[in-house]
C-alpha cells in the first residue's frame, strides 16, 4: 500500500466544487495545450487522475487518455463525466501500478507527487513513468517550489490563503521534508469552519532531476508555468519535462 492518504467519499464529493478556479478555462487552457502538444499523435497516461479535472478535457481535445487513481471515490466522480471505454481508469497507486500499452506522455499535475510521503516511493513513481513511456516519450510534473524562504528563524508555519471562506497554512518538518497543509473552510452561513489536513513530502527540482536520472530519463526543459515563462529563483512553481532517450 502506498503512503498516499486515501481520499474518502465525502472529500471526493466536494472536490470539484472546491476547485472551480483550477478547473476554469484560464487555468486549464494553457495546461491542456502544453500537454496535447507533447502527446502529439500518441497516448497520454495521467497519474492520480482524480475526478478528471485535466484528463477529461484533454480527452475531449482528441488525445487518447488513460488514468491511474488510488481513490475509488475520486474515480467514481470521474466516471459520471465520461465512460470507461472513452477514458479507462485503473485503481491503484502511481508508484507501482502498470496499465497496458505504451504512451508518448505520462503526466502528474497539481503537486500530486508530494502525496507520496517517502523518497523511495517518489523514485518508484519516476521508474513507473519510464516503464510506460515509449522511446522519446515525456514525463511531465507540475509542482510548487517549497516556500521555505518565507520561514523566519524559529517559525514552522507559512500561510497560503486568508480569505472569507478559507484559511490555509502549511507547517514544515524540515528534517523529514514533510509538509502538512491545514485547511479551515467555512461551510454555509452559520460561520462554522470545517477543518482538514493533508500530509505531503516536498521535493526540490534538483532532487526530482536525480530521481529522473535514476529512472533513465533526461531533463528536457523546466518552465515556471504552463504558458512557458522562464523558471527563476523567484518562481513559485515549475513545470518540468523529462524525456526517455530514443
Amino acid at each position: 500500500m502506498t503512503s498516499s492518504e486515501l481520499w474518502n467519499r465525502a472529500t471526493a464529493g466536494r472536490y470539484d466544487a472546491e476547485e472551480t478556479e483550477m478547473s476554469s478555462a484560464a487555468v486549464l487552457g494553457p495546461a491542456l495545450a502544453f500537454l496535447a502538444e507533447l502527446a502529439d499523435d500518441g497516448r497520454a497516461l495521467e497519474f492520480a487522475i482524480g475526478t478528471g479535472r485535466v484528463g477529461v478535457p484533454l480527452r475531449e481535445r482528441g488525445v487518447p487518455v488513460a488514468g491511474i487513481e488510488l481513490s475509488e471515490h475520486m474515480a467514481a466522480v470521474l466516471r459520471r463525466k465520461i465512460d470507461e471505454e472513452t477514458l479507462p481508469v485503473t485503481i491503484g497507486d502511481m508508484a507501482t501500478t502498470v496499465v497496458p500499452g505504451e504512451f508518448t506522455l505520462v503526466y502528474l499535475v497539481y503537486n500530486t507527487i508530494t502525496n507520496l510521503l517517502t523518497q523511495d516511493e517518489q523514485v518508484e513513481c519516476f521508474r513507473n513513468a519510464a516503464r510506460h513511456l515509449g522511446p522519446g516519450g515525456r514525463f511531465v510534473i507540475e509542482l510548487g517550489v517549497p516556500p521555505l524562504r518565507f520561514l523566519p528563524p524559529g517559525q514552522v508555519a507559512v500561510p497560503f490563503d486568508v480569505s472569507e471562506q478559507h484559511l490555509g497554512f502549511d507547517t514544515f518538518d524540515l528534517v523529514g521534508q514533510i509538509l502538512v497543509s491545514h485547511h479551515f473552510t467555512r461551510d454555509g452561513d452559520d460561520g462554522r469552519y470545517r477543518r482538514c489536513t493533508s500530509r505531503h513530502r516536498y521535493v526540490w527540482p534538483a532532487e526530482l532531476d536525480l530521481m529522473a536520472r535514476i529512472a533513465g530519463l533526461e531533463l528536457e526543459r523546466r518552465v515556471a508555468d504552463w504558458d512557458g515563462a522562464p523558471f527563476t529563483q523567484d518562481s513559485a512553481k515549475h513545470i518540468s519535462v523529462w524525456r526517455k532517450p530514443a
